[in-house]
């Protein structure tokens, strides 16, 4: 019998190779932006990696926490021409950049980002769709009209979607366990993000740990055999 795979992750800023890992080894993806926002972490940043080193691009989105991820508004979007001017600086010499360029350019320039979770789930299924050749289908957890919390709220949400394997990061042990899906004949997999080939990315030695753009801007066409999931 055929099982639906599903994964749940908030959105993030131009996330890393593996956040796209997770959506290729799945059939439905579901955005968990209904959930407290907390800020200086993965949502509003992430990783470059420049000729000093891996650098980091910061969305500016205020220090209030007591937001959800879906209700962060941006009221400064100067942040967008300056990323692109330290992406654009950082990878001009990639062998891909050029080809690429006018892709992130019409994400950064051409359009006017007012909150965060729009801009995150947007540029996700893009690179996912249009880079990447990713087939997943997009969902968004607030479509499901959730009641519980953390890990029944997970166990919710799947059976809701009507998703019986779950593929989830292993950051997740920490709060739910095999068991609590097992109950619900739900199957559960257990991300493995280690053993990742390297490829020919700028400035050693080499970084795993920073967005997708780098892969991309590196080595193209050919960046999805540089992925683990099939």
């Amino acid at each position: 019998m055929n099982m639906k795979k599903g994964a749940i992750l908030q959105s993030n800023y131009i996330p890393w190779k593996g956040y796209f890992d997770i959506i290729r080894k799945v059939d439905v993806f579901i955005f968990y932006d209904d959930v407290q926002y907390t800020k200086r972490d993965w949502r509003s940043r992430n990783k470059i990696k420049t000729s000093v080193g891996a650098q980091w691009l910061t969305i500016p989105c205020g220090s209030d926490e007591r937001r959800l991820i879906c209700d962060v508004v941006l009221n400064d979007t100067t942040w967008q021409k300056q990323h692109w001017q330290r992406i654009e600086h950082s990878y001009k010499k990639a062998p891909f950049f050029n080809q690429y360029k006018p892709f992130f350019e019409e994400i950064y320039l051409n359009q006017q980002w007012s909150n965060l979770s729009d801009f995150n789930q947007f540029v996700i299924k893009k690179i996912s769709k249009e880079l990447l050749g990713i087939n997943t289908k997009f969902e968004d957890s607030r479509v499901y009209n959730l009641q519980h919390r953390k890990g029944e709220r997970i166990i919710e949400l799947l059976l809701k979607a009507g998703i019986d394997y779950y593929v989830s990061g292993p950051a997740a042990k920490d709060y739910i366990t095999d068991e609590t899906f097992h109950k619900e004949n739900i199957a559960i997999e257990w991300m493995d993000y280690s053993d990742y080939p390297e490829y020919n990315q700028l400035y050693p030695p080499f970084d795993h740990y920073v967005s997708i753009i780098d892969l991309i801007f590196n080595e193209g066409s050919n960046a999805i055999n540089y992925m683990k999931s099939i």
